[in-house]
């Protein structure tokens, strides 16, 4: 009779460690990264406040211009501009269907606020709106990398490394600094 007992509490207490070890196999629950309220706010606001000329959003300053100046943000939108194929419009430096983002002459500013209003709203004859595809951050990755494209931007951020043959130097091959591209005389 005692062995049954025994026996009944060893299963007992086995049922109920097998039960406590299924419920720590639960997964973590994640809680999504969410923009700072400044970032949110910076899709709604007007990019260009003074116009086309005018000064870059203070909510942009406020930043601290992470999406210029980040290894990880500026290789995310490499990520990007191959996931969304931007190249399959733009070329990869020869230009395409689109203008060519290597050559530093972009009709709509080459400052990241300006890219990321053309990348988020679209062109005239033939950018489309990306607004409804991807989330604000992503367009400023997508911005950040772009700008690097055409060495706007400093290359001490430059994505990670790219050891397929190149018919231009890799962007992390560029120098640190450059100095501002003149129009062609003509």
């Amino acid at each position: 009779m005692e062995e049954q007992r025994l026996d009944r509490s060893g299963r007992v207490l086995a049922a109920a460690l097998a039960g406590l070890a299924l419920s720590a196999c639960e997964r973590e629950e994640r809680v999504m990264r969410r923009d700072p309220p400044v970032v949110a706010a910076l899709d709604e606001a007007a990019l260009l406040p003074g116009g086309v000329g005018g000064a870059e959003p203070l909510a942009h300053v406020a930043l601290g211009k992470p999406y210029e100046t980040n290894a990880y943000e500026i290789a995310q939108g490499k990520r990007l501009y191959a996931a969304m194929n931007c190249a399959g419009c733009h070329g990869d430096g020869s230009g395409g269907v689109g203008p060519s983002l290597i050559d530093g002459w972009w009709a709509y500013g080459a400052d990241l606020p300006s890219l990321y209003a053309t990348i988020r709203d679209g062109r005239p004859r033939g950018m489309p709106p990306y607004r409804q595809k991807l989330p604000p951050d992503s367009i400023w990755q997508l911005a950040g990398y772009v700008q690097t494209l055409a060495s706007y931007s400093a290359k001490t951020a430059a994505p990670g490394r790219d050891d397929a043959p190149q018919t231009r130097p890799a962007e992390n091959r560029a120098p640190a600094t450059q100095a501002p591209l003149e129009p062609p005389a003509r």
